[in-house]
């Protein structure tokens, strides 16, 4: 979902990719994600792929949604340490809650807002690319 919505903001000189820390390679989007984004006018064509070292070597940063993947990406990829972020820490200084709520399991509404909560901090982190 935060790969369709960021990618929604059209930004040429960014590339966006989007891989899980227990992704299997090859799955669609949930049927809520497909509902919530097609809702807000969000085109996805989302397939599935687990981290690879060859991901972690192209990204300028790594964002990851919690504290969790962040600490298990370091432990996997100890050179990825110094470029790897929650979305919320790399967008606030704010030292709070630094995950993004996993709407898993959720119904359609849990899906929502965990949509606007990632619209939320995704607008932040376009503005911080942008200076």
């Amino acid at each position: 979902m935060a790969e369709a919505i960021l990618r929604n903001y059209n930004l040429s000189d960014i590339e966006v990719k989007s891989a899980g820390v227990y992704a299997y390679g090859g799955q669609t989007a949930s049927e809520y994600t497909v509902t919530v984004l097609d809702k807000h006018k969000i085109v996805q064509d989302h397939a599935s792929s687990p981290l690879k070292g060859e991901d972690i070597e192209w990204a300028t940063y790594v964002l990851t949604m919690t504290e969790g993947h962040k600490q298990l990406i370091a432990s996997h990829y100890p050179q990825a340490i110094e470029k790897t972020f929650t979305l919320k820490e790399f967008v606030s200084d704010d030292l709070g809650n630094r995950d993004i709520s996993d709407p898993f399991g959720g119904n359609e509404q849990v899906y929502e807002q965990t949509f606007h909560e990632l619209s939320k901090w995704i607008k932040k982190l376009v503005e911080k690319l942008k200076d």
